[in-house]
């Protein structure tokens, strides 16, 4: 769920070598292994993607954790499971609940009357708290140019006026910290305004319930207001308006793995379960899901050669909320369990209509986003060489943390996975190499109620499908040119700038 970065792989040596890695025993060997590419049908696909569409259908629409349809799609995950020989188990926890009940409102009543607009002016934050302010405008320790540390600190307000609306500029912390500093200064409601090289208003998260309306401005929006502060002596006053729902609800994640396979040496393959409230959410992620699920039901079919090491499976829960389940997951293990994971692929949105065939940037090549553990290189170069393997571009997808291997990376876990892009905008060149439109979104219908089966690239779901088996399959039988097979925990990636879809700093 990122914005994707050219770098179209396929040299004529990686294609060589590909070749050579993936075409299997000569002919005529006496025994071919399982090819659990072949096993694993876009139709075993398409199957689960038509149950999860009809499980948000008859369930208000969605599959949103902490509501029925998504109940309903841990049910039928488990029960596929089963079947298929496997024992899942169902994972419980609590995750902070957040929700708009109308719509955020800011506005300008002195010295003049304005309006201002939401999604070109303004976004609320996500875990903004309630409330309906007008106040005098106070800015807070703006910088005089660069991105500063407005609002960071306590001593930032020294002299701040209780009930005021406290303006400060993003950068130098989180947008939790910010709001918390101003709700200690007494502020009735923060504006937090963009950086100039950064177009649009924020679209971030406070990360926890916040007690006062936390609202993310333009740049434009932002300097204006400072300036107007300044100008009119404290007469510019605003309206800052939210209504919101806050609380916790209860979800889980699906975990189910091998019987065979070193248990010290784990090769975890994750996607996220439920959708965003506004739709059924298919290709985000039922697309992710159902893969894992046909690899999931046909994995036992490499037997105790391919099976070295244990393959385990996860559904996770709430990662539209903030990648809730996936950090439930990882912060609940012991340092031993925790320890004992080779590595981490993820699969995030893997049919996009307008998409690319985007491979997550393990070696850190294009310096975007943050440098994942050492390992997820190898895994990179894996899937890359597959695809290149059968004149299938790729380009980079960098880690942002806005999916479930956020929590990986953080622990000094190696990762890796692939997806088809969210809503960034395809470029000519992207265009020109995948096919589709330039200067449109990857997937038209990212969050949104139609993201239905007609909403899936099916094409590139199955060879998307086809390279996660080859891979789960290689990995199945040797991580060594992950981890040599020696699993020790690296240094922790820096945190990353985003908690799922929202920018957190």
């Amino acid at each position: 769920m990122r914005k994707l970065l050219i770098g179209v792989a396929g040299s004529s040596a990686a294609l060589a070598l590909t070749a050579a890695m993936m075409s299997g025993p000569p002919a005529g060997a006496a025994s071919a292994k399982p090819d659990l590419a072949k096993l694993v049908t876009l139709k075993d696909v398409r199957r689960h993607l038509a149950a999860f569409q009809e499980i948000a259908d008859y369930n208000g629409g969605n599959r949103a954790a902490g509501r029925p349809g998504y109940d309903v799609s841990v049910k039928y995950v488990t029960g596929r499971l089963r079947a298929a020989g496997l024992t899942p188990v169902v994972q419980r926890f609590t995750f902070p609940y957040w929700n708009e009940k109308s719509g955020a409102v800011l506005s300008q009543t002195a010295p003049h009357k304005a309006s201002y607009k939401r999604g070109h002016d303004f976004l609320i934050m996500r875990y903004s708290g309630s409330g309906d302010t007008t106040g005098a405008v106070t800015a807070v320790d703006l910088p005089s140019s660069g991105e500063g540390t407005s609002g960071c600190e306590g001593a930032d307000y020294k002299g701040f006026t209780q009930g005021a609306v406290a303006l400060v500029q993003r950068g130098g912390c989180t947008f939790e910290a910010k709001a918390e500093r101003a709700r200690e200064a007494g502020a009735a409601a923060v504006l937090i305004f963009n950086t100039a090289a950064e177009k649009g208003p924020i679209n971030g998260t406070a990360e926890r319930a916040q007690a006062l309306p936390v609202l993310g401005v333009t740049h434009r929006l932002g300097t204006s207001l400072a300036k107007a502060s300044r100008t009119s002596r404290g007469g510019l006053r605003l309206r800052v308006r939210t209504d919101v729902a806050q609380g916790r609800k209860t979800t889980a994640n699906v975990i189910a793995e091998t019987r065979r396979g070193r248990p010290g040496n784990v090769v975890l393959l994750g996607a996220h379960l439920d959708s965003v409230r506004e739709g059924p959410g298919i290709n985000d992620n039922a697309t992710g899901s159902s893969a894992l699920l046909a690899i999931a039901e046909k994995i036992s079919a490499l037997g105790a050669k391919g099976l070295r090491n244990r393959v385990r499976f996860a559904w996770w829960g709430a990662e539209e909320e903030g990648l809730r389940g996936s950090a439930h997951y990882v912060d609940a293990l012991s340092p031993a369990a925790r320890s004992a994971i080779a590595l981490n692929l993820n699969f995030d949105m893997l049919g996009s209509v307008n998409g690319v065939r985007g491979v997550y940037d393990g070696d850190h090549s294009a310096r975007a986003g943050v440098k994942a553990p050492a390992g997820s290189g190898a895994i990179e170069k894996m899937f890359r060489w597959h695809f290149a393997g059968r004149g299938l571009p790729t380009t980079q997808s960098p880690f942002t943390g806005r999916s479930d291997y956020g929590p990986f990376i953080e622990h000094g876990i190696p990762s890796g996975g692939i997806d088809t892009g969210a809503n960034g905008v395809k470029s000519a060149g992207e265009a020109k190499v995948f096919g589709g439109r330039s200067g449109k979104v990857y997937d038209p219908c990212y969050h949104a109620r139609c993201d239905r089966l007609k909403n899936v690239d099916m094409r590139l779901l199955d060879t998307n499908t086809d390279a996660i088996a080859a891979v789960t399959q290689h990995l199945a039988e040797s991580t060594v040119a992950v981890n040599g097979h020696a699993r020790r925990l690296d240094a922790p990636a820096p945190a990353p700038s985003y908690q799922g879809d929202r920018l957190t700093r």
